[in-house]
């Protein structure tokens, strides 16, 4: 069973988590920015930390720190971490990396796999969907890169020693939800060449049954 954490702030932008879930068969789907209260970390074969509208540098969500420590604990216990948009920029910052606000940007990129025998990355298209406005300039402790872009050279990361693996693009971002944020454009590329939810199956073949 995967657990998925949504750590979307606002309610009425709550809609990435739950394509998490229902791209993730084996889930249990809990809103982490309202409810910390989920089953223990041993019940789960692995966790995923969702995007959020929120930044890691802000103030005013004491449960920032709640999850950091929940990625450490992860780490420190060898259980599959995979941590997207939001949580990319969290969990580098958990290990002691550092996010900065950038531009926003809703559309396709096209990012270079650093790393060609990473398993989470396995298979999945070079077109991506990004929903962001903030980026991780210097990855935590342990993370190495496994993809890059032209804008940003810690696009993806994973752990050297932990089963941990952060992506700044959103694997469950795909047509059925593409008319919810208001600003996105296809711009140079299409839904046809993107197959990024491959990243939500390959996580879970990494996690133990």
């Amino acid at each position: 069973m995967i657990l998925v954490l949504d750590d979307e702030v606002r309610p009425e932008y709550r809609y990435l988590g739950p394509e998490i879930e229902r791209l993730t068969p084996e889930s249990d789907y809990h809103v982490y920015a309202e409810d910390r209260d989920h089953p223990p970390l041993e019940e789960y074969d692995g966790v995923v930390i969702s995007g959020s509208t929120a930044s890691v540098y802000e103030e005013g969500y004491p449960w920032f720190e709640t999850q950091m420590d929940l990625v450490r604990t992860c780490r420190d216990r060898g259980l599959p971490l995979l941590g997207v948009c939001f949580g990319h920029q969290l969990i580098n910052a958990a290990l002691g990396g550092e996010v900065v606000e950038d531009r926003r940007r809703s559309t396709f990129v096209e990012m270079t796999t650093v790393e060609s025998s990473d398993p989470v990355l396995e298979g999945v298209e070079p077109i991506v969907p990004v929903l962001h406005s903030d980026l991780v300039i210097e990855p935590g402790s342990g993370m190495e890169v496994i993809a890059e872009t032209e804008y940003n050279e810690y696009f993806c990361t994973r752990h050297a020693e932990a089963p941990i693996w952060t992506v700044q693009f959103h694997p469950e971002f795909t047509e059925r939800v593409r008319d919810e944020p208001s600003d996105w454009s296809d711009g140079e590329h299409s839904f046809d060449e993107c197959n990024a939810t491959a990243v939500l199956e390959n996580f879970e073949a990494c996690c133990p049954q």
